[in-house]
């Protein structure tokens, strides 16, 4: 591959396995880091004079890896807020009330219980302090949307973040904790207070943007069509409803609704389109750069930021500058060098799913779409087109499958016939959308914009919502492990580079890597065979247990639990990602023998039994137990308490078994029980 030529790929990866290692734990006090890096850079200018030579030039390469790993981590340490005593995380206790005062950063999607904002705190309980928190407020006759930049008095309860309550789950908590995020507070408007409001930047052109979206609800759009063009054009999806989201979602065309290279490009294009009449002398040439630098970064800013705006903003600022400079852009050159200065600045966006989506894309882009392309060469030009957004889809499908997969767990079937129906449309929604979005910024959108717009918009949603009906061919709960994922891409290059050049030593290549993804496939078959485990999941008033062996599961749960399996996501990741299969359900039995263990289930309606001493005794619904006595006559080895039960019963057991020893398990506190 032409990229890893480059010094810069190498170092790029170097880099990114010190922020990979950081993330992973391996972190070395900050002055340690601080001074490798120092000698290091003191070697390197040393053994520059010697590089010539081939020994020292060898030592000069490995000395530049290690320099770029340190740098890696350095910079991990560095944007690490928790190493400051600072840090509220420091300085709190979970589920304690405090007395916060935080500024407000960025407003995110409101639940149905909460309006939600990522905050920077100020000071706690009146002493100083710092980091980015979660600020939720309880839905209230008094909702409103308060101004990013507002410094807040808040006095709420504080939770740390907790790793998932059930197994297989997205962890929420780790996605938090890698944007810096360790803690949420819950609040309601009374004890809420606005202090000031601070005019940075960023909440200048957050609040221009609410004032924006403000204007153009007042237009009267559909809101479905302009919760769509929010989205299309100014990176919001907060307002799209969740039906909306899915059908783009099954159709393959969710990353139309967040703002990409697709989006950056076309406002370049429309810029340099309103700069065309200015005479091209050397002194306009520099105005008209700063003009596009400008105007993308502010884009950039009013769409928020996200990591696929920032990449696409990064890349299309080289591609301007190359353009002033009447010189042909490596388009390689500036794909690394956008990825080193993003992950400079915000070395947490290496672990956002949007990045990495993003960058795989238009890498694939670059490198495959030329290769298939080469495949037919039509020559009627709306076969061209037609051949092109193909080629351009299969590309981009190509090195997003395996991580779309591992992260979502299914394929849209039909992607290439929405990406034929659909980006025809959205380059003209995107003209009228614009027009739009600037007159939004100064008052109500006139009808001759809204009406062709929310009818353009509105054939779009119609199109997904045709693509996604076909059922059949969106490919749902997909088992995908990370060895897996790692051989799919090993596969993928291979391919690449046999069609890059077809010799001999490729196509083994091709054949040893497939040979890699069968053995990591039937590793997982063997393993999935060769399993036993009973597991009592974490439900809210409810009970759901399942009993695995090998691929098999049992399904063990009331009515409410097996009327809903299909929609139950407990139960269905925990069958995706272990390769089983549901084959039986039954209803909560009061005894289960699993593995030589004696488990007994007492619940509210079942009278205990005097005649079983049982290794397990699991609490459900909130039976009338007296636990002390029960405990003192048959010591059972654990005592599991799932989220069917009262919290003030759970309190009194909890005590009793401290007070007997006995190991006693929450699931609303340590997450599910695994036998």
């Amino acid at each position: 591959m032409i990229i890893l030529q480059f010094p810069l790929a190498r170092i790029g990866l170097f880099f990114i396995l010190g922020l990979l290692l950081y993330q992973k734990g391996f972190q070395p006090k900050g002055f340690v880091v601080f001074i490798f890096l120092f000698v290091g850079l003191v070697g390197l200018v040393t053994m520059h004079r010697y590089a010539n030579k081939r020994n020292a030039f060898k030592s000069f390469g490995w000395l530049v890896a290690l320099l770029s790993v340190a740098l890696g981590l350095s910079t991990a340490a560095f944007h690490q807020d928790t190493r400051s005593r600072l840090h509220y995380s420091h300085l709190t206790e979970d589920q304690v009330p405090y007395h916060f005062q935080v500024t407000l950063h960025e407003k995110l999607k409101s639940t149905k219980k909460n309006q939600r904002y990522v905050a920077i705190i100020k000071s706690i309980n009146h002493r100083k302090s710092l980091g980015k928190i979660l600020l939720n407020i309880r839905h209230s006759s008094q909702n409103t949307n308060i101004p990013i930049g507002s410094h807040l008095a808040v006095d709420g309860l504080l939770y740390h973040n907790k790793a998932p309550f059930n197994p297989n789950q997205f962890d929420y908590s780790g996605y938090l904790e890698n944007q810096q995020i360790y803690a949420q507070i819950y609040t309601i408007w009374p004890k809420l207070k606005i202090i000031t409001t601070e005019n940075t930047i960023w909440s200048k052109f957050s609040n221009f943007r609410t004032k924006i979206i403000d204007n153009l609800k007042k237009s009267n759009f559909n809101e479905t069509e302009l919760a769509v063009m929010i989205a299309l054009l100014l990176g919001q999806q907060q307002d799209i409803d969740p039906e909306t989201l899915q059908e783009y979602q099954l159709a393959g065309a969710v990353h139309i609704l967040s703002v990409s290279g697709l989006h950056v490009g076309f406002i370049m294009l429309f810029i340099n389109f309103l700069l065309k009449p200015i005479p091209n002398t050397s002194r306009n040439n520099y105005i008209k750069l700063l003009i596009i630098v400008l105007a993308l970064w502010s884009y950039g800013i009013l769409a928020g930021l996200a990591p696929s705006v920032v990449r696409s903003v990064t890349m299309f600022s080289f591609v301007a500058v190359g353009q002033h400079l009447r010189r042909s852009v490596n388009v390689y050159h500036s794909l690394l060098v956008s990825v080193l200065l993003i992950l400079l600045w915000k070395p947490s966006f290496l672990f956002d799913v949007g990045f990495q989506l993003s960058y795989l894309a238009l890498f694939f882009i670059l490198w495959l779409q030329p290769l298939i392309a080469d495949f037919w060469q039509p020559k009627h030009k709306i076969t061209r087109y037609i051949w092109d957004i193909l080629t351009v889809s299969l590309a981009a499908q190509l090195g997003t499958l395996p991580l779309s997969i591992y992260y979502f767990h299914q394929f849209p079937g039909l992607f290439f016939v929405t990406n034929v129906l659909v980006l025809p449309l959205l380059g003209i929604i995107m003209v009228f959308g614009l027009v739009a979005v600037i007159i939004g910024c100064f008052g109500i959108v006139p009808k001759f914009v809204i009406v062709p717009l929310t009818m353009m918009i509105a054939i779009q949603n119609k199109c997904i919502g045709w693509v996604a009906s076909w059922d059949a061919l969106v490919f749902k709960n997909i088992g995908f492990t990370a060895a897996m994922l790692w051989t799919s891409y090993l596969v993928i290059i291979a391919l690449g580079l046999w069609l890059q050049k077809p010799i001999y030593k490729k196509a083994v290549l091709i054949m040893v890597s497939v040979l890699l993804l069968q053995i990591v496939c039937l590793h997982n078959k063997w393993q999935s065979t060769n399993t036993q485990e009973m597991i009592v999941y974490h439900q809210k008033k409810s009970t759901m247990i399942t009993e695995r062996k090998n691929n098999k599961v049992i399904l063990f749960g009331n009515d409410s639990i097996q009327n809903t399996i299909a929609k139950n996501q407990i139960l269905q990741s925990y069958l995706t990602a272990n390769f089983a299969k549901l084959t039986h359900r039954e209803n909560l039995q009061n005894l289960y023998y699993f593995n030589t263990k004696k488990i007994l289930l007492i619940d509210s309606s079942t009278a205990v039994p005097i005649n079983i001493k049982p290794d397990i005794v699991i609490l459900v619904n909130s039976p009338k137990i007296n636990l002390e006595r029960y405990l003192s006559a048959y010591t059972p080895k654990q005592i599991v308490a799932d989220g069917s039960n009262y919290k003030s019963y759970i309190r009194l057991w909890k005590a009793t078994c401290h007070k007997a020893k006995i190991p006693f398990h929450i699931t609303n506190e340590k997450g599910f029980y695994k036998i």
